[in-house]
């Protein structure tokens, strides 16, 4: 068998069925993007109404942090939710006996949630700024490197929590707490507090808003807070990875992989 054909057929089948799962459902799709808009609309409008002038000072970086979360959102409940539903439909095992591997294909559906997470962001984008009157600095190559850094963590979140869906099955209620943390650690004082980069998306939040509100270019920034970057974005990526590896051979083990 061809190696690299067999492997980009996979990864065709992996997103084509993403694709169709969010065509053939649309009220489910078109309801997720107007309520995450809907939100925005609260926070800026009740923002205006409370804050008033004030609010002005800060609206580009709660629209690059609003951004930020909705994608990170998709790309951490997008890993977890997968496994639940494979779960749920009997399949996950099936996954075992790939030819690929259980590790490749988990690879190629977390690649392609990356890639839905900058097409939500990139959709909420395009409704906040027109919303708000504000314009962005948009640099392609920045943008996109600090925004896979800045989402990376947020993966390996997603990963424990699909670690813990093999497991325990139930944790939808889990995964609804997960996103109010995020808020808190997108919206990290790193500026202030230079030990909170060291969080889960904090750095990638701080320095993706430089890019995008103060037109910094990537290689504008310091060597070391692109280290900071980096380490953390591989570091929780890998935590994260590692506990699903455990939390799968686990459930192998208590034989719980296939059951709901």
């Amino acid at each position: 068998m061809n190696t690299n054909g067999g492997f980009l057929t996979l990864v065709r089948a992996v997103a084509k069925k993403r694709a169709l799962l969010m065509v053939r459902y649309p009220v489910n799709t078109l309801s997720q993007f107007a309520m995450t808009y809907f939100v925005f609309l609260i926070i800026f409008f009740g923002g205006q109404a409370l804050a008033g002038a004030a609010l002005a000072d800060s609206i580009e970086g709660i629209i690059v942090g609003y951004m930020l979360w909705s994608a990170s959102i998709t790309a951490y409940a997008g890993l977890a939710w997968n496994v639940t539903r494979e779960s749920q439909w009997g399949t996950l095992e099936q996954l075992f006996m790939s030819p690929f591997g259980f590790g490749r294909v988990i690879a190629v559906k977390t690649a392609v949630n990356v890639l839905e997470a900058f097409l939500w962001g990139i959709g909420i984008l395009a409704l906040m700024l027109p919303t708000t009157g504000q314009s962005l600095v948009i640099k392609p190559v920045t943008v996109l490197v600090l925004g896979t850094f800045a989402v990376a963590p947020a993966v390996g979140i997603g990963f424990v929590f699909g670690g813990l869906a093999m497991l325990y099955k139930r944790v939808e209620n889990a995964f609804n707490l997960v996103q109010f943390v995020l808020i808190g650690l997108i919206a990290a004082p790193v500026g202030e507090y230079p030990l909170l980069k060291w969080l889960p998306l904090a750095q990638g939040s701080y320095l993706l808003g430089q890019a995008m509100t103060e037109g910094v270019r990537l290689w504008e920034f310091s060597a070391m807070e692109l280290a900071v970057l980096v380490v953390t974005a591989v570091g929780y990526l890998g935590i994260g990875y590692l506990a699903f590896h455990r939390a799968q051979r686990r459930a192998r083990r208590k034989g719980v992989m296939g059951h709901y």
